[in-house]
């Protein structure tokens, strides 16, 4: 049995939940939390960098990061299913980047609130990694991926970016909707076609005094 160290906020590990899902492996993977805080925490054993999510095999060796393990379960199950073979692996590629950039912006400024006393915090860093979010907002506004309307549609791309809105949603509140009605539209497409979104969903908790409107 695989086993999967993550953490329910995590939009990472989400993904990787979700893409188990999509390619019928849910029932080969057991999912233990994960404190990242905690220095007595195993995670730091079996990923040096501390991070979630990570994949143990049956081997014990150790996958990660979110990239990864998602290349790796769509090898188990066959390939070529969440990663295009030719040309069109880029673009899937790109469209998870993008996405995943997104989410690391995101969660760097929760970290920001949520590790640095308010008088110590760095606005400007906070302003630099919420135009990342801002401009990825707007550029996928402007021309959206294609829209999902069955799970097997889904690919790492979209995935990710599912994943990278829901984030917003829960940490900041979901103000990016206000702006931004081809991503919503998008995203409740994608939600209704992937029953593991709403699965994996967590109650919205935004940061206390969130920095970034998403506007």
């Amino acid at each position: 049995m695989l086993v999967l160290r993550s953490a329910p906020p995590s939009p990472f590990g989400r993904k990787i939940k979700i893409a188990a899902s999509v390619l019928g492996l849910s029932d080969q993977i057991t999912i233990e939390d994960a404190n990242t805080a905690d220095p007595d925490d195993t995670l730091r054993a079996q990923n040096p960098l501390g991070k979630i999510p990570a994949l143990v095999l049956e081997t014990g060796e150790v996958l990660y990061d979110s990239r990864v393990i998602l290349e790796y379960l769509d090898h188990v199950a066959g390939g070529g299913k969440l990663l295009p073979a030719g040309e069109a692996r880029f673009k899937v590629l790109a469209l998870q980047a993008l996405a995943d950039g997104m989410m690391d912006a995101g969660i760097l400024q929760v970290y920001e609130k949520r590790f640095r006393p308010a008088a110590h915090r760095f606005d400007d860093w906070l302003s630099y990694q919420a135009s990342k979010v801002e401009r990825g907002l707007a550029a996928l506004e402007a021309a959206p991926p294609k829209t999902v309307t069955s799970a097997d549609q889904a690919d790492a791309g979209t995935i990710a970016l599912a994943c990278a809105l829901g984030y917003l949603d829960l940490r900041f509140g979901g103000t990016w909707r206000e702006t931004h009605p081809a991503l919503v539209a998008w995203l409740d497409a994608f939600d209704a076609a992937v029953p593991a979104f709403s699965a994996t969903r967590q109650p919205p908790a935004p940061v206390p005094d969130a920095h970034v409107p998403l506007r």
